[in-house]
């Protein structure tokens, strides 16, 4: 019985591979010390072989490891779009129209006076939408017309909501 137990224990399998480290690096399960010592039925078998059937046995076993390693890549690939399906299930695409008004996050992080601490605002603007780029990338423009530089991604802005009593 104990032997069965031990039988059971072998490495254990990469969740997104289902596959163990060593069978994709080695092509085969990995002997663990104990097995060794104590003679478990995977070496009794093994015991059993003939050289020229273990060498047989260990070249189809190679053999076989492009296709472990391969059907461990399909399966992180499983796993990553899964992953990227519940992760785009929460995210909701900001897109704005060129004239739009917009706030705009202060960036980089650590730009901000330290005079206010941790109450200094973490937008800034109202800024207008010059025009759009690629890739949910959006060119900026001052009140004025100063058009920025370079284009800022949409999930740094904010749509920009005039209030009536400062802007009547």
């Amino acid at each position: 019985m104990l032997n069965k137990a031990l039988w059971s224990y072998r490495m254990e399998c990469h969740g997104s591979t289902k596959v163990s480290p060593y069978q994709l690096v080695y092509g085969h399960d990995v002997v663990l010390p104990w097995e060794i010592k104590i003679g478990s039925r995977w070496l009794f078998s093994q015991d059993q072989l003939t050289a020229d059937d273990y060498a047989t046995l260990m070249k189809n076993e190679l053999d076989d490891l492009a296709e472990h390693r391969l059907r461990a890549l399909i399966s992180i690939e499983e796993n990553k779009k899964r992953v990227a399906k519940w992760y785009d299930k929460k995210v909701k695409a900001k897109e704005f129209a060129v004239g739009n008004l917009v706030w705009k996050l202060i960036l980089p992080i650590g730009t901000k006076s330290l005079k206010f601490r941790k109450w200094y605002p973490n937008w800034e603007g109202p800024y207008r939408i010059s025009r759009s780029a690629l890739g949910n990338a959006y060119i900026l423009e001052t009140l004025e017309g100063v058009e920025f530089p370079r284009a800022l991604n949409g999930k740094y802005l904010k749509k920009y909501y005039p209030s009536i009593w400062i802007d009547a």
